[in-house]
Protein backbone atom coordinates (compact mmCIF):
# COMPACT_ATOMS: atom_id res chain seq x y z
CA UNK A 1 0.00 0.00 0.00
CA UNK A 2 1.43 3.40 -0.97
CA UNK A 3 1.68 5.87 1.88
CA UNK A 4 3.58 8.59 0.10
CA UNK A 5 3.34 12.19 -0.93
CA UNK A 6 2.09 12.84 -4.41
CA UNK A 7 3.49 15.03 -7.15
CA UNK A 8 2.05 15.14 -10.63
CA UNK A 9 3.15 18.20 -12.61
CA UNK A 10 5.71 21.00 -12.69
CA UNK A 11 3.36 23.61 -11.24
CA UNK A 12 3.55 22.65 -7.59
CA UNK A 13 1.52 24.24 -4.79
CA UNK A 14 2.62 23.94 -1.17
CA UNK A 15 -0.66 23.55 0.66
CA UNK A 16 0.63 23.09 4.17
CA UNK A 17 1.31 26.84 4.42
CA UNK A 18 -2.10 27.62 5.90
CA UNK A 19 -3.21 31.10 7.02
CA UNK A 20 -3.06 32.19 10.64
CA UNK A 21 -5.80 30.57 12.79
CA UNK A 22 -8.00 33.68 12.87
CA UNK A 23 -7.68 34.28 9.13
CA UNK A 24 -8.20 30.61 8.36
CA UNK A 25 -11.36 30.54 10.49
CA UNK A 26 -12.70 33.58 8.66
CA UNK A 27 -12.11 31.91 5.31
CA UNK A 28 -13.88 28.76 6.42
CA UNK A 29 -16.80 30.76 7.76
CA UNK A 30 -17.24 32.49 4.40
CA UNK A 31 -17.47 29.21 2.49
CA UNK A 32 -20.81 27.38 2.24
CA UNK A 33 -20.79 24.64 4.85
CA UNK A 34 -21.69 21.09 3.93
CA UNK A 35 -24.91 20.14 5.69
CA UNK A 36 -25.28 16.41 6.16
CA UNK A 37 -28.74 15.03 7.00
CA UNK A 38 -29.12 13.80 10.54
CA UNK A 39 -30.87 10.65 11.76
CA UNK A 40 -34.45 10.91 13.00
CA UNK A 41 -35.15 11.80 16.65
CA UNK A 42 -35.23 9.00 19.22
CA UNK A 43 -38.28 6.76 18.66
CA UNK A 44 -41.01 7.37 21.21
CA UNK A 45 -42.77 4.07 20.54
CA UNK A 46 -41.85 0.58 19.41
CA UNK A 47 -43.64 1.25 16.12
CA UNK A 48 -41.44 4.30 15.51
CA UNK A 49 -38.33 2.17 16.07
CA UNK A 50 -39.30 0.17 13.00
CA UNK A 51 -38.61 -3.10 14.81
CA UNK A 52 -40.90 -5.97 15.77
CA UNK A 53 -41.72 -6.04 19.51
CA UNK A 54 -40.62 -9.68 19.72
CA UNK A 55 -37.22 -8.82 18.23
CA UNK A 56 -36.72 -6.10 20.84
CA UNK A 57 -37.81 -8.41 23.65
CA UNK A 58 -35.31 -11.02 22.54
CA UNK A 59 -32.51 -8.47 22.35
CA UNK A 60 -33.39 -7.18 25.81
CA UNK A 61 -33.20 -10.65 27.38
CA UNK A 62 -29.94 -11.44 25.59
CA UNK A 63 -28.49 -8.18 26.94
CA UNK A 64 -29.32 -9.28 30.51
CA UNK A 65 -27.66 -12.66 30.06
CA UNK A 66 -24.34 -10.96 30.89
CA UNK A 67 -25.55 -9.90 34.33
CA UNK A 68 -27.82 -7.41 36.04
CA UNK A 69 -28.47 -3.97 34.57
CA UNK A 70 -30.55 -0.97 35.54
CA UNK A 71 -33.31 0.35 33.34
CA UNK A 72 -31.12 3.25 32.27
CA UNK A 73 -28.27 0.79 31.71
CA UNK A 74 -30.44 -1.23 29.33
CA UNK A 75 -31.35 1.99 27.55
CA UNK A 76 -27.67 2.83 27.11
CA UNK A 77 -26.78 -0.63 25.79
CA UNK A 78 -29.68 -0.86 23.36
CA UNK A 79 -29.43 2.87 22.44
CA UNK A 80 -33.18 3.30 22.88
CA UNK A 81 -35.11 5.49 25.35
CA UNK A 82 -36.11 3.65 28.51
CA UNK A 83 -39.66 4.95 28.06
CA UNK A 84 -39.82 2.70 24.98
CA UNK A 85 -38.26 -0.30 26.75
CA UNK A 86 -40.26 0.00 29.95
CA UNK A 87 -43.32 -1.84 28.60
CA UNK A 88 -41.08 -4.70 27.39
CA UNK A 89 -39.39 -4.94 30.79
CA UNK A 90 -42.72 -5.00 32.60
CA UNK A 91 -44.03 -7.69 30.26
CA UNK A 92 -40.90 -9.78 30.94
CA UNK A 93 -41.52 -9.40 34.68
CA UNK A 94 -45.11 -10.59 34.29
CA UNK A 95 -43.85 -13.68 32.44
CA UNK A 96 -41.37 -14.32 35.28
CA UNK A 97 -38.39 -13.85 32.93
CA UNK A 98 -36.96 -10.84 34.76
CA UNK A 99 -36.96 -9.79 38.39
CA UNK A 100 -35.87 -6.69 40.30
CA UNK A 101 -32.66 -7.15 42.26
CA UNK A 102 -32.58 -3.69 43.83
CA UNK A 103 -32.63 -0.02 42.97
CA UNK A 104 -29.97 2.57 42.21
CA UNK A 105 -32.08 5.56 41.29
CA UNK A 106 -35.52 7.09 41.12
CA UNK A 107 -38.34 5.33 39.29
CA UNK A 108 -38.31 2.08 37.36
CA UNK A 109 -35.38 3.33 35.25
CA UNK A 110 -33.26 3.01 38.39
CA UNK A 111 -34.35 -0.57 39.16
CA UNK A 112 -31.64 -3.20 38.74
CA UNK A 113 -32.99 -6.08 36.68
CA UNK A 114 -31.71 -9.63 36.43
CA UNK A 115 -32.85 -12.75 34.61
CA UNK A 116 -34.71 -15.48 36.46
CA UNK A 117 -33.83 -19.13 35.79
CA UNK A 118 -36.70 -19.26 33.29
CA UNK A 119 -35.51 -16.00 31.73
CA UNK A 120 -31.94 -17.32 31.46
CA UNK A 121 -33.16 -20.44 29.64
CA UNK A 122 -35.27 -18.31 27.31
CA UNK A 123 -32.37 -15.93 26.62
CA UNK A 124 -30.11 -18.88 25.84
CA UNK A 125 -32.66 -20.14 23.31
CA UNK A 126 -32.60 -16.73 21.66
CA UNK A 127 -28.78 -16.79 21.66
CA UNK A 128 -28.89 -20.10 19.82
CA UNK A 129 -30.90 -18.40 17.06
CA UNK A 130 -28.76 -15.23 16.90
CA UNK A 131 -25.91 -14.26 19.21
CA UNK A 132 -26.01 -10.55 18.40
CA UNK A 133 -25.99 -8.37 21.52
CA UNK A 134 -25.59 -4.62 21.26
CA UNK A 135 -27.38 -1.49 20.07
CA UNK A 136 -30.79 -2.19 18.57
CA UNK A 137 -30.61 -2.32 14.76
CA UNK A 138 -32.09 0.27 12.42
CA UNK A 139 -34.61 -1.00 9.84
CA UNK A 140 -33.30 -1.18 6.27
CA UNK A 141 -35.88 1.35 5.05
CA UNK A 142 -34.60 4.02 7.48
CA UNK A 143 -31.01 3.40 6.45
CA UNK A 144 -31.83 3.62 2.75
CA UNK A 145 -33.79 6.85 3.30
CA UNK A 146 -30.84 8.39 5.12
CA UNK A 147 -28.30 7.46 2.40
CA UNK A 148 -30.58 8.83 -0.32
CA UNK A 149 -30.97 12.06 1.66
CA UNK A 150 -27.17 12.32 1.84
CA UNK A 151 -26.90 11.81 -1.91
CA UNK A 152 -29.51 14.51 -2.53
CA UNK A 153 -27.78 16.98 -0.19
CA UNK A 154 -24.36 16.50 -1.75
CA UNK A 155 -22.65 19.81 -2.59
CA UNK A 156 -20.16 20.34 -5.43
CA UNK A 157 -16.52 20.48 -4.36
CA UNK A 158 -14.52 23.48 -5.54
CA UNK A 159 -10.76 23.81 -5.62
CA UNK A 160 -10.60 25.44 -2.19
CA UNK A 161 -12.58 22.67 -0.53
CA UNK A 162 -10.58 20.00 -2.35
CA UNK A 163 -7.41 21.60 -1.01
CA UNK A 164 -8.53 21.00 2.58
CA UNK A 165 -8.08 17.28 1.99
CA UNK A 166 -4.46 17.76 0.97
CA UNK A 167 -3.15 19.95 3.77
CA UNK A 168 0.42 19.05 4.78
CA UNK A 169 0.98 17.60 1.30
CA UNK A 170 2.58 18.97 -1.83
CA UNK A 171 0.30 18.79 -4.83
CA UNK A 172 -0.11 20.89 -7.96
CA UNK A 173 -2.63 22.85 -9.96
CA UNK A 174 -2.81 20.33 -12.77
CA UNK A 175 -3.65 17.53 -10.35
CA UNK A 176 -6.45 19.63 -8.84
CA UNK A 177 -7.75 20.39 -12.30
CA UNK A 178 -8.17 16.68 -12.90
CA UNK A 179 -9.26 15.56 -9.42
CA UNK A 180 -11.96 18.19 -8.94
CA UNK A 181 -14.28 17.08 -11.76
CA UNK A 182 -13.63 13.43 -10.91
CA UNK A 183 -14.72 13.90 -7.28
CA UNK A 184 -17.77 15.93 -8.29
CA UNK A 185 -18.87 13.13 -10.60
CA UNK A 186 -19.24 10.88 -7.55
CA UNK A 187 -18.51 7.85 -9.70
CA UNK A 188 -15.04 6.37 -9.95
CA UNK A 189 -11.43 7.19 -10.65
CA UNK A 190 -8.52 5.26 -12.08
CA UNK A 191 -5.18 6.36 -10.56
CA UNK A 192 -2.24 4.74 -12.26
CA UNK A 193 1.49 5.21 -12.40
CA UNK A 194 4.74 3.90 -11.01
CA UNK A 195 4.90 2.84 -7.35
CA UNK A 196 5.82 5.41 -4.74
CA UNK A 197 4.14 8.47 -6.25
CA UNK A 198 1.29 8.71 -3.77
CA UNK A 199 -1.74 7.17 -5.46
CA UNK A 200 -3.16 5.94 -2.16
CA UNK A 201 -2.50 9.23 -0.38
CA UNK A 202 -4.39 11.06 -3.13
CA UNK A 203 -7.34 8.73 -2.60
CA UNK A 204 -7.26 9.34 1.15
CA UNK A 205 -7.06 13.08 0.55
CA UNK A 206 -10.25 12.88 -1.49
CA UNK A 207 -11.97 11.30 1.50
CA UNK A 208 -10.87 14.16 3.75
CA UNK A 209 -12.00 16.71 1.17
CA UNK A 210 -15.55 15.34 1.24
CA UNK A 211 -15.79 17.26 4.46
CA UNK A 212 -18.61 17.01 6.95
CA UNK A 213 -19.11 14.10 9.29
CA UNK A 214 -21.92 11.65 8.67
CA UNK A 215 -23.89 9.01 10.55
CA UNK A 216 -23.95 5.24 10.34
CA UNK A 217 -26.14 2.75 12.24
CA UNK A 218 -24.50 0.22 14.52
CA UNK A 219 -26.57 -2.48 12.82
CA UNK A 220 -29.34 -2.91 10.25
CA UNK A 221 -32.42 -5.12 10.45
CA UNK A 222 -33.57 -6.87 7.26
CA UNK A 223 -36.61 -9.09 7.85
CA UNK A 224 -35.38 -9.97 11.33
CA UNK A 225 -31.82 -10.65 10.13
CA UNK A 226 -29.15 -8.44 11.68
CA UNK A 227 -26.27 -6.91 9.71
CA UNK A 228 -23.56 -5.15 11.71
CA UNK A 229 -22.43 -1.89 10.11
CA UNK A 230 -20.25 0.15 12.47
CA UNK A 231 -16.67 -1.10 12.29
CA UNK A 232 -13.98 0.52 14.51
CA UNK A 233 -11.34 -0.56 11.99
CA UNK A 234 -12.87 1.32 9.06
CA UNK A 235 -14.94 3.93 10.89
CA UNK A 236 -13.57 6.72 13.06
CA UNK A 237 -15.92 8.33 15.55
CA UNK A 238 -16.34 12.06 15.05
CA UNK A 239 -14.44 14.20 17.54
CA UNK A 240 -17.55 16.31 18.14
CA UNK A 241 -19.57 13.18 18.86
CA UNK A 242 -17.06 11.96 21.46
CA UNK A 243 -16.81 15.37 23.15
CA UNK A 244 -20.59 15.84 23.39
CA UNK A 245 -21.42 12.32 24.52
CA UNK A 246 -23.97 12.90 27.28
CA UNK A 247 -27.60 12.06 27.97
CA UNK A 248 -28.79 15.64 27.50
CA UNK A 249 -26.68 16.47 24.42
CA UNK A 250 -27.53 13.23 22.63
CA UNK A 251 -31.27 13.22 23.33
CA UNK A 252 -32.20 14.94 20.07
CA UNK A 253 -31.08 12.11 17.75
CA UNK A 254 -31.66 8.38 17.53
CA UNK A 255 -28.69 6.91 19.41
CA UNK A 256 -28.69 3.78 17.29
CA UNK A 257 -26.73 5.90 14.81
CA UNK A 258 -23.05 6.71 15.35
CA UNK A 259 -21.52 9.98 14.14
CA UNK A 260 -18.34 9.25 12.20
CA UNK A 261 -15.84 10.94 9.93
CA UNK A 262 -16.26 10.26 6.23
CA UNK A 263 -15.03 6.70 5.76
CA UNK A 264 -11.99 6.00 3.62
CA UNK A 265 -11.79 2.23 3.25
CA UNK A 266 -8.61 0.88 1.68
CA UNK A 267 -8.20 -2.72 0.51
CA UNK A 268 -5.28 -4.24 -1.34
CA UNK A 269 -4.23 -7.64 -2.56
CA UNK A 270 -6.38 -9.33 0.08
CA UNK A 271 -9.60 -8.27 -1.66
CA UNK A 272 -11.84 -11.12 -2.81
CA UNK A 273 -15.33 -11.25 -4.29
CA UNK A 274 -16.58 -12.72 -1.01
CA UNK A 275 -15.63 -9.47 0.77
CA UNK A 276 -18.12 -7.64 -1.47
CA UNK A 277 -21.04 -9.77 -0.27
CA UNK A 278 -22.74 -10.14 3.10
CA UNK A 279 -20.65 -12.25 5.45
CA UNK A 280 -22.78 -14.65 7.51
CA UNK A 281 -21.17 -16.16 10.58
CA UNK A 282 -22.70 -19.64 11.13
CA UNK A 283 -21.70 -19.54 14.80
CA UNK A 284 -22.92 -16.07 15.78
CA UNK A 285 -25.75 -16.29 13.21
CA UNK A 286 -25.72 -12.67 12.13
CA UNK A 287 -24.12 -10.80 9.21
CA UNK A 288 -21.30 -8.37 8.76
CA UNK A 289 -21.76 -5.69 6.12
CA UNK A 290 -19.60 -5.99 2.98
CA UNK A 291 -16.67 -3.64 2.67
CA UNK A 292 -18.31 -1.31 0.12
CA UNK A 293 -21.40 -0.89 2.33
CA UNK A 294 -19.14 0.21 5.18
CA UNK A 295 -17.66 2.78 2.78
CA UNK A 296 -21.06 4.24 1.86
CA UNK A 297 -20.90 8.02 1.93
CA UNK A 298 -17.11 8.03 1.57
CA UNK A 299 -14.28 6.63 -0.53
CA UNK A 300 -13.48 3.01 -1.32
CA UNK A 301 -9.88 2.52 -2.47
CA UNK A 302 -8.89 -0.65 -4.33
CA UNK A 303 -5.13 -0.40 -3.86
CA UNK A 304 -2.65 -2.39 -5.95
CA UNK A 305 -5.49 -3.14 -8.35
CA UNK A 306 -4.64 -6.10 -10.54
CA UNK A 307 -2.67 -7.89 -7.83
CA UNK A 308 -5.69 -9.43 -6.11
CA UNK A 309 -6.16 -13.19 -5.98
CA UNK A 310 -9.09 -12.87 -8.37
CA UNK A 311 -8.94 -11.85 -12.04
CA UNK A 312 -9.39 -8.08 -12.52
CA UNK A 313 -12.21 -8.77 -14.99
CA UNK A 314 -14.26 -10.58 -12.32
CA UNK A 315 -13.76 -7.76 -9.85
CA UNK A 316 -14.66 -5.09 -12.38
CA UNK A 317 -17.77 -6.96 -13.47
CA UNK A 318 -18.97 -6.84 -9.85
CA UNK A 319 -19.02 -3.03 -10.09
CA UNK A 320 -20.80 -2.57 -13.43
CA UNK A 321 -24.34 -2.33 -12.04
CA UNK A 322 -23.52 -0.22 -8.93
CA UNK A 323 -21.41 2.26 -10.91
CA UNK A 324 -24.14 2.88 -13.47
CA UNK A 325 -27.34 2.58 -11.41
CA UNK A 326 -25.94 3.78 -8.05
CA UNK A 327 -27.72 0.83 -6.45
CA UNK A 328 -26.14 -2.32 -5.01
CA UNK A 329 -27.92 -5.64 -4.52
CA UNK A 330 -27.14 -7.97 -1.62
CA UNK A 331 -28.52 -11.41 -0.77
CA UNK A 332 -29.21 -13.02 2.61
CA UNK A 333 -28.46 -16.71 3.09
CA UNK A 334 -32.23 -17.23 3.12
CA UNK A 335 -32.31 -16.16 -0.53
CA UNK A 336 -33.90 -12.77 0.21
CA UNK A 337 -32.38 -10.14 -2.09
CA UNK A 338 -32.51 -6.45 -1.19
CA UNK A 339 -31.04 -3.22 -2.52
CA UNK A 340 -29.11 -0.40 -0.91
CA UNK A 341 -28.12 2.99 -2.38
CA UNK A 342 -24.54 2.97 -3.69
CA UNK A 343 -23.10 6.26 -2.46
CA UNK A 344 -19.41 5.38 -2.80
CA UNK A 345 -16.59 7.06 -4.69
CA UNK A 346 -14.39 4.20 -5.93
CA UNK A 347 -10.70 4.72 -6.59
CA UNK A 348 -8.77 2.04 -8.48
CA UNK A 349 -5.06 2.58 -7.76
CA UNK A 350 -2.49 0.55 -9.66
CA UNK A 351 1.07 0.60 -10.94
CA UNK A 352 0.11 -1.65 -13.85
CA UNK A 353 -0.99 -0.47 -17.27
CA UNK A 354 -4.80 0.07 -17.28
CA UNK A 355 -5.07 -1.57 -20.71
CA UNK A 356 -3.73 -4.81 -19.25
CA UNK A 357 -6.39 -4.85 -16.52
CA UNK A 358 -9.62 -4.01 -18.31
CA UNK A 359 -10.99 -3.81 -21.81
CA UNK A 360 -12.15 -0.63 -23.50
CA UNK A 361 -15.82 -1.27 -22.62
CA UNK A 362 -15.14 -1.21 -18.90
CA UNK A 363 -12.59 1.59 -18.97
CA UNK A 364 -15.32 3.67 -20.59
CA UNK A 365 -17.37 3.22 -17.41
CA UNK A 366 -14.51 4.78 -15.42
CA UNK A 367 -14.52 8.23 -17.04
CA UNK A 368 -11.62 9.71 -15.05
CA UNK A 369 -8.11 8.28 -15.41
CA UNK A 370 -5.20 10.20 -13.87
CA UNK A 371 -1.52 9.39 -14.15
CA UNK A 372 0.61 9.91 -11.02
CA UNK A 373 3.88 11.08 -12.57
CA UNK A 374 7.39 11.08 -11.15
CA UNK A 375 8.33 14.35 -9.44
CA UNK A 376 10.64 16.80 -11.16
CA UNK A 377 13.90 17.76 -9.44
CA UNK A 378 12.29 20.95 -8.12
CA UNK A 379 9.27 19.05 -6.77
CA UNK A 380 11.56 16.45 -5.21
CA UNK A 381 13.41 19.23 -3.41
CA UNK A 382 10.17 20.68 -2.01
CA UNK A 383 9.04 17.27 -0.78
CA UNK A 384 12.43 16.78 0.88
CA UNK A 385 12.11 20.16 2.59
CA UNK A 386 8.61 19.32 3.80
CA UNK A 387 9.74 16.04 5.34
CA UNK A 388 12.68 17.72 7.04
CA UNK A 389 10.30 20.21 8.65
CA UNK A 390 8.05 17.40 9.82
CA UNK A 391 11.03 15.82 11.55
CA UNK A 392 12.33 19.13 12.93
CA UNK A 393 15.51 18.95 10.84
CA UNK A 394 17.33 21.80 9.15
CA UNK A 395 16.97 21.68 5.37
CA UNK A 396 19.76 22.49 2.95
CA UNK A 397 19.02 22.23 -0.80
CA UNK A 398 22.70 21.34 -1.28
CA UNK A 399 21.92 17.90 0.18
CA UNK A 400 19.32 17.29 -2.54
CA UNK A 401 21.80 18.38 -5.19
CA UNK A 402 24.27 15.91 -3.69
CA UNK A 403 21.77 13.07 -3.96
CA UNK A 404 21.07 13.93 -7.57
CA UNK A 405 24.77 14.17 -8.46
CA UNK A 406 25.92 11.15 -6.43
CA UNK A 407 23.06 8.68 -6.90
CA UNK A 408 20.24 9.59 -9.28
CA UNK A 409 22.43 10.74 -12.15
CA UNK A 410 25.18 8.10 -12.19
CA UNK A 411 22.84 5.19 -11.42
CA UNK A 412 20.07 6.46 -13.68
CA UNK A 413 17.58 6.17 -10.81
CA UNK A 414 14.10 7.56 -11.30
CA UNK A 415 12.93 10.00 -8.63
CA UNK A 416 9.87 8.95 -6.68
CA UNK A 417 7.75 11.10 -4.41
CA UNK A 418 8.27 8.64 -1.55
CA UNK A 419 12.09 8.77 -1.64
CA UNK A 420 12.55 11.98 0.41
CA UNK A 421 10.35 10.74 3.23
CA UNK A 422 12.02 7.33 3.32
CA UNK A 423 15.56 8.72 3.24
CA UNK A 424 14.86 11.29 5.96
CA UNK A 425 13.37 8.58 8.18
CA UNK A 426 16.40 6.37 7.62
CA UNK A 427 18.73 9.21 8.60
CA UNK A 428 16.73 9.69 11.82
CA UNK A 429 16.93 5.94 12.53
CA UNK A 430 20.70 5.96 12.02
CA UNK A 431 21.15 8.93 14.35
CA UNK A 432 19.09 7.26 17.05
CA UNK A 433 21.24 4.15 16.77
CA UNK A 434 24.43 6.21 17.01
CA UNK A 435 23.04 8.39 19.84
CA UNK A 436 23.47 11.50 17.70
CA UNK A 437 21.27 14.52 17.22
CA UNK A 438 19.43 13.94 13.91
CA UNK A 439 20.79 16.04 11.05
CA UNK A 440 21.01 15.74 7.28
CA UNK A 441 24.65 15.30 6.27
CA UNK A 442 26.38 13.73 3.29
CA UNK A 443 27.78 10.91 5.40
CA UNK A 444 24.38 10.02 6.84
CA UNK A 445 22.71 10.26 3.43
CA UNK A 446 25.34 7.87 2.05
CA UNK A 447 24.52 5.38 4.79
CA UNK A 448 20.78 5.76 4.16
CA UNK A 449 21.14 5.38 0.39
CA UNK A 450 23.41 2.38 0.89
CA UNK A 451 20.58 0.45 2.51
CA UNK A 452 17.66 2.03 0.61
CA UNK A 453 18.73 1.70 -3.00
CA UNK A 454 19.78 -1.62 -4.47
CA UNK A 455 23.52 -2.14 -4.74
CA UNK A 456 25.06 -1.66 -8.16
CA UNK A 457 26.07 -4.89 -9.88
CA UNK A 458 29.02 -4.38 -12.17
CA UNK A 459 28.16 -1.69 -14.67
CA UNK A 460 24.40 -2.21 -14.28
CA UNK A 461 22.42 0.57 -12.65
CA UNK A 462 20.11 -0.31 -9.78
CA UNK A 463 16.54 0.84 -9.52
CA UNK A 464 14.76 2.09 -6.46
Amino acid sequence: MNTTLNIDAPETVLLNKTPAPSAQTALLDERPQVKVPTPPPPPATIAESGLHPESLSQLLLKTLIGGEASGSGLSDKLKLPYSLLEALVQHARIEKLVEVRGTSGVGSAGYRYILTDLGRDRAQQYMDVCRYVGPAPVPLSQYNDYVRACMAARMPIDRERLATGFEHLIVNQEMFGKLGPAVNSGKSLFLYGKPGNGKTVVAEGIGRALGADMYIPHAIDVDGQIITMFDPVNHQRSVSAVESRSVIASASLDQRWEKIRRPVVVVGGELTLEMLDLSFNPISKFYEAPIQLKANGGVFVVDDFGRQRIPPRDLLNRWIVPLESRVDFLTLHTGRKFETPFNVFIVFATNLQPESLADEAFLRRIPYKILAKDPTADEYCKIFELNCRKRGLAFDPVMVEYLERRYYGPRKLEMRACHPRDLVEQVVDICRYQNKTPAITRELLDMACGSYFLEEQGSQGAGA
